[in-house]
């Protein structure tokens, strides 16, 4: 996932970065870091974790306990 993909996918969820943070359990300046693609002039790469919940989020995925 790019920063402009991240960022694009907190647009389309209607998501304020305070919200996205809380949702994905991340502090607000790490949504801020993945949306800028870099922190301290160092490339920040979006963990695949983090994509993966961005797409369960998406469907409407809060929480997940196990296969049923």
């Amino acid at each position: 996932m790019t920063p402009e993909q991240f960022k694009a996918w907190r647009k389309a969820m209607n998501l304020k970065q305070k919200d996205a943070s809380d949702l994905l359990g991340l502090k607000k300046r790490v949504i801020q870091y993945y949306e800028k693609g870099q922190r301290d002039g160092k490339d920040v790469e979006i963990p695949k974790t983090v994509e993966l919940a961005c797409y369960a989020l998406s469907e409407g995925i809060k929480a997940y306990n196990g296969p049923k």
